[in-house]
């Protein structure tokens, strides 16, 4: 059974940085695209940042481009992603995702796209 499990959220000042984890289980991703999404309250869920399967090839939403970093670290199966210079605008609840292709050359940005999901960790920022 294919598991993620999202940690790392939490309550952090404006301008604060956090490190998100997404550790997967059940299957190994590796040969995955995998990326973060987010969902505030009454919005839809929007990609933050993507990687393909090689790592090589990064997407960034224009609201966190040169303040995030996506990452995974093949040998422990987990995802990561830093978000630095925490604005209000950035709270929401985080998910991370993997796309069901293998070996697929591009970051694929639409929610669609993407077949297994965690269940979301919560971040708040206070100003």
């Amino acid at each position: 059974q294919v598991r993620l499990v999202e940690s790392g959220g939490g309550l952090v000042q404006a301008g604060g940085s956090l490190r998100l984890s997404c550790a997967a289980s059940g299957r190994t991703f590796s040969m995955h695209n995998m990326a973060w999404f987010r969902q505030a309250p009454g919005k839809e869920r929007e990609i933050v940042a993507g990687d393909t399967w090689t790592g090589t090839t990064t997407y960034y939403a224009d609201s966190v481009k040169g303040r995030c970093t996506i990452a995974r670290d093949s040998t422990k199966n987990t995802l990561y992603l830093e978000l630095n210079r925490l604005k209000i605008e950035d709270a929401a609840v985080y998910f991370c995702a993997v796309n069901a292709r293998e070996y697929y050359g591009a970051v694929l940005t639409e929610k669609e796209s993407y077949l297994y999901w965690g269940q979301g960790t919560q971040v708040t920022v206070s100003s």
